[in-house]
């Protein structure tokens, strides 16, 4: 989620079994001695307070933006933080007048009507949507080439929760990795490496 209008979201939801799941993919992955592909983007705030951090990815470890409020275990609609938790990668969005991105994980175009709903009363709250759309939402679409590529995150999806968080994704940075509205970003080359290592299954570890 990024300053003002807002994108669309996918929604998902994370499990005790989901996490074994991970855990012991990204152990077979580690082990991997070549074409080596990781399944745990694990992301580590300098401060709980602090709008940047980390983010690992087996060898790889890269600065990253985090939400203007830092991180939180208890996250609100509109309350600027990145959350805390687990949170499995749905799949990969892109503007197609840009490069399509080299990766394992399901990849979809943005397309012009695209939007994410952020109204928590709507019934499609953290759906992604078409727009026009009557209620709130974000334009997944946009000029800044801030979503020219998405990696959509399973935050707030099964169950989805009125008013906790929507649109929760990683995406290209600001300059100077100035903070998000509680996404987590990075610039683009960097995010372009970390995706081509991933498959379905992959993971985003918010610590």
């Amino acid at each position: 989620m990024t300053s003002g209008r807002r994108l669309e979201h996918f929604p998902v939801k994370w499990t005790p079994v989901n996490l074994r799941k991970c855990d012991k993919q990204r152990t077979r992955a580690l082990s991997s001695s070549s074409n080596r592909v990781e399944s745990a983007l694990v992301v580590r705030g300098i401060s709980r307070g602090r709008t940047q951090g980390t983010i690992e990815l087996g060898p790889l470890r890269f600065a990253c933006a985090l939400g203007r409020s830092g991180r939180t275990a208890r996250k609100r609609e509109g309350d600027g933080a990145t959350p805390l938790g687990r949170f499995r990668i749905v799949g990969v969005r892109y503007r197609p007048d840009r490069q399509r991105p080299r990766t394992g994980l399901p990849v979809q175009p943005i397309g012009i009507a695209d939007g994410w709903c952020d109204a928590p009363a709507d019934r499609n709250y953290n759906r992604a949507v078409r727009l026009p759309y009557p209620a709130s939402h974000e334009r997944l679409w946009r000029d800044d080439g801030l979503y020219d590529i998405v990696l959509v995150l399973d935050h707030n999806t099964r169950p989805r929760m009125r008013g906790a968080g929507s649109a929760i994704f990683m995406h290209i940075a600001r300059a100077g990795l100035a903070p998000t509205e509680g996404c987590v970003a990075l610039p683009i080359r960097q995010l372009e490496r970390l995706i081509a290592r991933l498959r379905p299954g992959a993971c985003v570890v918010v610590t």
